[in-house]
C-alpha cells in the first residue's frame, strides 16, 4: 500500500511539474538551437522556485500571467535553471544547473539573461524590481 502511495505520488508530482513548466526548457544549449531556428530571444531564469521571494514575486507577477505567455510563444524561447531547496531535481539536471550558474557567473537569483538569436547575450538582469508585466515586456521589445 505505501509503495502503491508513493508510485502515484511521484507520478502526480511528476504531471504537476510539466505542466507548471509548460513551454520552459531545462537545457540552455537546446533552447539556443530553437532561438536560432525560430529568429527568437532565448530568455534564460535563473531561479530560486521554493525559496527566494524575488523569484516567487517574478514568477507570480509576471513570468505566469497570460499577456507573459502570449508575448513569449511570438518571441522567446524560455529556460528555467533552477535551484530549489524543498524539490529534488534528478542528479543530471542538478550537475548541469550547477554548471551553468558558473558558467554564466550567477551571483543572485533571479537572474535572467537575454540573448539574440544568434547567441549573444544582450541583457543580464539580477533581482526583480516589481516592474509590472507590461514593463517587464517592454525592456525585452527594446532588445529586439
Amino acid at each position: 500500500m505505501k509503495r502503491t502511495t508513493l508510485i502515484l505520488t511521484a507520478c502526480l508530482l511528476s504531471a504537476f511539474q510539466s505542466i507548471a513548466a509548460e513551454g520552459w526548457l531545462t537545457n540552455i544549449e537546446k533552447g539556443q538551437e530553437q532561438a536560432k531556428k525560430e529568429g527568437k530571444l532565448l530568455f534564460v531564469e535563473f531561479t530560486g522556485s521554493d525559496w527566494c521571494p524575488p523569484c516567487i514575486a517574478l514568477k507570480k507577477k509576471v513570468l505566469s500571467t497570460e499577456e507573459f505567455a502570449k508575448f513569449a510563444k511570438e518571441s522567446l524561447v524560455l529556460v528555467e535553471i533552477d535551484f530549489p531547496r524543498k524539490k529534488t531535481l534528478d542528479e543530471a539536471q542538478r550537475k548541469y544547473n550547477d554548471s551553468q550558474s558558473k558558467k554564466y557567473k550567477l551571483d543572485g537569483v533571479p537572474m535572467v539573461l537575454v540573448f539574440d538569436a544568434s547567441g549573444k547575450q544582450v541583457l543580464k538582469d539580477v533581482g526583480f524590481g516589481g516592474e509590472s508585466v507590461t514593463e517587464y515586456i517592454a525592456k525585452l521589445k527594446a532588445l529586439k
